[in-house]
């Protein structure tokens, strides 16, 4: 750069803008350079005069120390000059400058002069410090705060008043109507209930509720805060809303059953009314208004009623032991009552499950009573054994099939609350006006048949052996909306407390065939040649013509040929009913005449050619719950070693019925209160096509000759069309008839089960010679019953036809598969029958012989085949042997009778219902 353009040096005295301003500098170290940096020589040279070090270095040290610096920066200046670096006071502006000279400030702060009530953000405080409160607006904001809260306090304390629970805590009935809107019962609310005072209460009581529930009750203040904040927690994150943790809070809980919402306010309002109550009202009061107030189950509330239901004594007889038992139940009588609630839930609420419960609660309470000084040990030690318990008893409002009804209404709402809006709790407040679907005359006709089928052959005095525990249980369901219309649950619900339509433990058998024959029309036979998980391209479906062997003792295969064998490598040998075969010496049968038969080889077989995981499909498709369903891995599963309710195979035929389109079956159609509609069914119907109409009319089709000429003759309704398969079980155990005309789908099952409820492990017992017959098929009783009922309950209804079924699938195995080839395992004295003959007719010359009421190898009347019902030979045998044969669960190369061990049958422990229980 030329030297004349060189800018020249600053006069010394504080340069141009110093100049600018007209103020004297502050000496040499005042202004901004001293000299350009080139005039040194040195770029590091100093920019002072003679070398002498800036003090800050840099003007980004400069920059950084006005920043910190206490006297400049950006501080502004008491007399408004500038802003001064912490190297010079001083600013931009006009206006003396402090002692280091000029500065480059960067922003403002507040006026500090300026008074503030709240000083936030804050004056004289820079970035995030602004920000930070000072502890005088801390504690005064704490103190405001809680004196705010100290107010409101006071205010709902001076508001609330102590409740009385002889007043308050009583809740209303639900009225119950029929289909066609007339009352059925009003029960529901607090009609067992007897107030009873302190001193009558038993200490033994006092001390066990204590124990359990609150040991500080004596000297607490009625309320729990960790207790209350666990429940606001619990509920601002949607979950379960928790109850109060002392009794005080529990019987303000009781006292307060008119308003149970799970709302703040309404928990707000209830801490207060614990704290006065706690204040205001003696202990003694306290104990026995809740001992009074709380629900045991049972339909009992309060310490004297419950002592009644659970033990028929009152409350001043009732022992230590009893006293812990019924502290116990207060938990929760739903998982306490050893009786169960399988009808509310049906998967943890069982006899075996609940018993168990309140025997480890029962135990601990009485040890915690020792441990408290409430009870001596030697006292305890006379208490070891559970205290006898009495069976459940209903009002007798509830007797007949009225119980039944009201149960099943009662687990549907609360098993759906997510859809009903209605809890167990809000159940039992009553006020509610519950339409069911029920038909009080198809009811009526119901229990008519059975008890007309009991009355002529069930004879326990008479035949105590054979004829005593025998059980019917039945249900109806309406094809065009899933409506059940009408159940039998059992003798009377005060007296048999388990509803038989609703879940028995008892194997349907071959009732379970038509499930079969559907997943073969729908996804069809695999390719012996192909993958065992073939596409549905890859698959033959199958017509009713198609052929498969009827032959006793038949080798089960695998789909590729193969023979079938177990975990432990066991070949699987099928049996039919009373070891027929049919059709020799080729022993081919088509599908219609082998479920016309209920011939067990040939539709377990055709289950292993689908696959057992596509039958089980059906199953679920046709509306059955999984929770009822045995082992699928077994052959047996095709012949109904599962065990559905009434309830739900008559739901599931109904699919068929409705030409595939499956509905959940339902028992309420609409609940109200006195604020208006809570629930509508309509609202949440579902219809799901389960199976193609091509598909289900088919079933049907094949279901109808079942009724006409095979099984189930003995169910022909005059005048209409009806289709249906009978079921019997191994070891004869249980019978059922399944059935269904175009509007009304209904099964029957009977079935002979220890009636004693209260007990362990209750077997199925055999029901040979039961009602004075030699065995027991669904063709018997079961199907007779079906028949009484559907005239009366069909009468004035117009007969309808099934629809006409479309041509389906293609015949396969023209020749019979498996081959007819005898088993090496079959015994040698076995021999074909000299006549070949599907029907098995009697070998008699003529139709005078004499036969046995329901016996169809005795075809007087020309019935058209042997009721086989679909045997069971399968599944393990619960109790007693196999008497079909070989072991058709996993046999050896014995043909004699031995123990089934092959397949599982299903649990019994109610998990198959309606609405989760079993069936």
């Amino acid at each position: 750069m030329s030297e004349h353009r060189r800018k020249p040096p600053q006069p010394q005295g504080g340069g141009r803008a110093a100049a600018r301003r007209g103020q004297p500098q502050a000496g040499p170290s005042a202004g901004r350079r001293e000299a350009p940096r080139d005039v040194t020589g040195s770029p590091s040279d100093p920019y002072g005069p003679g070398g002498e070090e800036s003090p800050f270095g840099s003007r980004a040290d400069a920059r950084r120390a006005t920043q910190r610096g206490n006297t400049g920066g950006r501080r502004r200046a008491a007399d408004g000059a500038g802003h001064g670096g912490s190297g010079g006071g001083g600013g931009r502006r006009g206006g003396p400058q402090g002692p280091g000279g000029p500065g480059r400030g960067r922003g403002r702060a507040p006026e500090p002069d300026k008074k503030r009530i709240i000083d936030y953000p804050r004056a004289g405080r820079y970035g995030a410090a602004r920000w930070v409160p000072s502890w005088k607006l801390v504690t005064g904001l704490f103190i405001g705060f809680t004196g705010s809260l100290v107010v409101a306090a006071g205010v709902g304390y001076a508001l609330v008043g102590i409740p009385d629970i002889g007043k308050t805590a009583k809740a209303q009935n639900n009225v119950y109507y029929w289909a066609d809107g007339s009352e059925m019962v009003a029960t529901g609310g607090e009609t067992n209930r007897q107030i009873i005072g302190y001193a009558a209460i038993p200490k033994e009581m006092r001390w066990a509720v204590m124990s359990a529930e609150n040991k500080t009750f004596e000297t607490d203040s009625g309320v729990d805060p960790m207790g209350i904040a666990r429940a606001f927690v619990n509920m601002a994150k949607g979950g379960q809303t928790q109850g109060g943790s002392t009794i005080t809070q529990q019987y303000v809980k009781n006292a307060m059953l008119e308003d149970q919402s799970q709302t703040v306010s309404r928990k707000l309002k209830e801490l207060f009314v614990s704290i006065k109550v706690g204040a205001k009202v003696p202990k003694e009061d306290i104990m026995a208004g809740y001992l009074n107030s709380a629900y045991y189950g049972r339909n009992a509330y309060g310490i004297q009623a419950a002592a009644h239901a659970y033990f028929d004594k009152d409350a001043t007889k009732l022992n230590p032991s009893e006293c812990a038992f019924l502290a116990a139940v207060l938990k929760g009588a739903t998982y306490y009552d050893p009786a169960g609630a399988p009808s509310i839930d049906p998967v943890n609420a069982t006899q075996d499950k609940n018993r168990k419960r309140a025997e480890e609660r029962w135990r601990w309470i009485l040890d915690e009573e020792v441990k408290d000084g409430r009870l001596d040990a030697a006292t305890r030690a006379k208490y070891t054994k559970f205290p006898a318990i009495q069976s459940p008893r209903s009002n007798a409002a509830l007797s007949g099939q009225v119980g039944y009804l009201v149960d099943l209404v009662n687990s549907y709402l609360v098993n759906n609350s997510d859809k009903t809006g209605i809890t167990e709790t809000k159940l039992r407040q009553g006020g509610l006006q519950i339409h069911t679907t029920f038909d009080r005359k198809k009811v009526d006709a119901l229990k008519a048949a059975v008890q007309k089928v009991q009355k002529a052959n069930i004879k326990p005095k008479l035949r105590p052996k054979t004829d005593k525990y025998v059980q019917f249980g039945g249900a109806s369901v309406n094809p065009d909306s899933g409506a059940i219309e009408a159940i039998y649950g059992g003798v009377d619900a005060t007296k048999h407390f388990t509803d038989n339509a609703d879940q028995t433990g008892a194997q349907v058998g071959s009732t379970f065939k038509p499930f079969v024959l559907a997943a073969a029309m729908s996804w069809g036979v695999r390719d012996p040649d192909g993958d065992p998980t073939q596409a549905q391209d890859e698959r033959t479906v199958v017509s009713p013509k198609s052929l498969y062997s009827g032959k006793n003792k038949l080798k089960i295969k695998d789909f590729d040929g193969t023979d079938w064998t177990d975990d432990k490598g066991q070949e699987w040998l099928q049996t039919n009913d009373g070891g027929q075969s049919l059709n020799p010496p080729t022993y081919q049968i088509d599908l219609r005449e082998a479920m016309r038969e209920s011939v067990n080889s040939a539709y377990v077989q055709l289950g292993m050619d689908v696959g057992l995981d596509k039958v089980k499909d059906s199953v679920l498709r046709a509306g059955i719950k999984e929770s009822s369903l045995a082992s699928s891995r077994f052959p047996s599963f095709s012949l109904g070693t599962s065990s559905p309710s009434a309830i739900r195979m008559a739901g599931a035929y109904a699919t068929f019925a409705a030409s595939g389109k499956q509905r959940d079956p339902y028992s309420v159609e609409k609940v109200t209160s006195k604020d208006g509609t809570v629930f509508q069914h309509d609202k949440i119907a579902k219809v799901v096509e389960a199976f193609t109409p091509k598909v289900a009319d088919n079933v049907t089709d094949v279901l109808k000759t079942v009724v006409e000429k095979g099984t189930g003759t003995n169910a022909q309704l005059p005048g209409r069309e009806v289709a249906g398969k009978t079921g019997t079980t191994d070891g004869n155990k249980s019978a059922w008839f399944v059935g269904y005309t175009p509007q009304l789908s209904t099964a029957i099952g009977m079935y002979r089960l220890d009636d004693d409820e209260t007990k362990k492990n209750r077997k199925f017992l055999e029901m040979y010679g039961t009602g004075g017959e030699e065995t027991i098929h669904g063709a018997s009783f079961p199907s007779q019953i079906w028949r009484d009922y559907m005239k009366v309950a069909l009468k004035g209804e117009k007969a309808e036809p099934f629809p006409v079924p479309e041509e389906i699938g293609t015949v396969i195995n023209e020749a019979p598969s498996p081959t007819p080839t005898p088993s090496a395992t079959e015994s040698a004295t076995e021999s074909p029958s000299p006549t070949p003959s599907a029907t098995l007719t009697s070998p008699s010359p003529t139709p005078t012989e004499t036969c046995r009421k329901f016996d169809f190898r005795c075809n007087n009347n020309d019935n058209g085949g042997t009721d086989t019902g679909g045997t069971d030979t399968g599944g393990t045998d619960t109790g007693g042997t196999d008497t079909g044969g070989t072991d058709t669960g996993g046999v050896t190369t014995s043909p004699s009778a031995t123990t089934s061990t092959g397949s599982n049958r299903g649990n019994g422990n109610g998990n198959g219902s309606l609405f989760g229980g079993s069936g």
